[in-house]
């Protein structure tokens, strides 16, 4: 396939992630703000350069805006906006950018009326959040207390945003990302993707490697492996965003014809949307027979919008007299083949049709570990069965992990077996 002209005009703006908070350093909250930061920020042709996470004190906070300041062109920071004595980001940013504190009265209103209407006292400390850096624009929070701050210091642009997550991401939807859009212009970044599963990024990386080397220099390959299955991320960068998007089409395309039947998806969605996409609209519906894996597909099943149309429900089987008195397994076939087997699973499966009045179901019996495997059924043994059709198809998996881990791999390798089965590719 021929190439696309790549008219390389602009250069790339980068970007810095500084997340503030004790509670990142020693695990107690997961940083989820800058992930979503730079996804955003990402789609608006910016490369995040480093998220880099510090400490609730001046020391830290000034250290960081002093080592990262000349390595980019914007800045975010999150957290330390609160009322309490150690949320130091906006005294510290004042000081830094050499502002002086005043009231804003569109905050101090907002700030008013939040407690009126929760008919609470509203203390001084509260009403200080209403107190910006005169030399900031403060980007309003509708969400909560603490404004966003906007300072503009040698043609750099640093934010600094809330930390609690829903507030965070209101102010930029709503001020932040368009402002960002507006002073800086930059290279398009455009992504295309290919979910593949049932070999290694070894073996993929063997079958595509004469067209991985054909990418031109602004077109880069990523593989991304995760429980049992490779994601591939094609990544652009140019200044013509037709071009560049039909390009990376063709590579695009180019990969999954190689790659043939492993390709599940050409696009980076999870496996539940990826199932719940196969079936939606058919008027065929899925349901659920799960043991070892204890709700956790059905939970991940209906974390889709639209889920109800297509799925009837989970029995979570867990003790063995639910197998026999909710789904019909017979207590011989447990006696005689184990909780853990293909006879099981298939029982399983037939009672799930029978009970969810569903066209497709799916069974799930296993052993996670760390203890409860025997020598005829290793911990990680998970079988598995497909039902529908007339036709009833079975498996068995062995996993390697932790507890934990087995779950999800269980969880992940049935919506796959499943998926499947719906469409013919086992």
């Amino acid at each position: 396939m021929g190439l696309f002209i790549h008219n390389n005009t602009m250069s790339n703006i980068a970007a810095i992630i500084i997340t503030i908070g004790d509670e990142l350093l020693i695990g107690q909250t997961i940083d989820t703000n800058s992930a979503w930061i730079a996804q955003r920020l990402n789609e608006q042709g910016i490369d995040v350069l480093r998220r880099v996470a510090v400490g609730d004190t001046k020391e830290s906070i000034t250290a960081a805006l002093r080592e990262e300041t000349p390595k980019a062109s914007l800045f975010i920071l999150t957290g330390g906006l609160g009322p309490t004595s150690d949320d130091i980001t906006k005294p510290l940013l004042c000081e830094y950018f050499g502002g002086q504190l005043k009231t804003d009265e569109r905050v101090a209103a907002h700030l008013l009326d939040i407690f009126a209407r929760r008919n609470r006292p509203i203390l001084a400390r509260n009403m200080k959040q209403a107190e910006v850096p005169d030399n900031c624009t403060v980007l309003f929070n509708r969400m909560g207390t603490a404004p966003g701050m906007w300072f503009e210091q040698d043609n750099k642009v640093f934010i600094s945003l809330p930390g609690v997550p829903f507030e965070m991401k209101d102010i930029m939807e709503q001020e932040g990302l368009t402002r960002i859009k507006e002073r800086f212009k930059s290279d398009h970044i455009i992504h295309r993707n290919i979910f593949t599963a049932g070999e290694g990024e070894s073996v993929i990386a063997d079958k595509i490697a004469d067209i991985e080397e054909a990418l031109p220099s602004y077109i880069k390959l990523a593989y991304l492996p995760d429980s049992g299955m490779v994601k591939l991320r094609l990544t652009g960068h140019g200044a013509d965003a037709e071009n560049l998007t039909k390009e990376l089409e063709n590579f695009q395309l180019q990969l999954a014809e190689r790659l043939g039947r492993i390709v599940v998806a050409m696009a980076d969605y999870p496996l539940e949307k990826i199932l719940g996409d196969s079936i939606i609209g058919t008027g065929k519906t899925i349901g659920l027979a799960e043991s070892c894996t204890g709700g956790l597909i059905g939970h991940l099943l209906t974390q889709v919008p639209g889920a109800s149309s297509y799925f009837n429900g989970s029995i979570v089987s867990y003790d063995n007299k639910v197998k026999e008195q909710v789904l019909g397994v017979q207590p011989e076939t447990i006696a005689n083949h184990g909780a853990v087997s293909a006879d099981t699973v298939t029982e399983m499966a037939a009672g799930a049709l029978r009970v969810l009045s569903a066209d497709y179901s799916l069974a799930v019996s296993g052993v996670l570990g760390p203890d409860g495997g025997t020598e005829r059924v290793k911990v990680g043994t998970v079988w598995m069965a497909v039902a529908g059709r007339g036709e009833v198809k079975t498996h068995e998996f062995k996993f390697f992990y932790d507890r934990e881990r087995n779950k999800e791999m269980a969880a992940k390798m049935g919506m796959l077996f499943l998926w499947r089965f719906i469409n013919n590719k086992l």
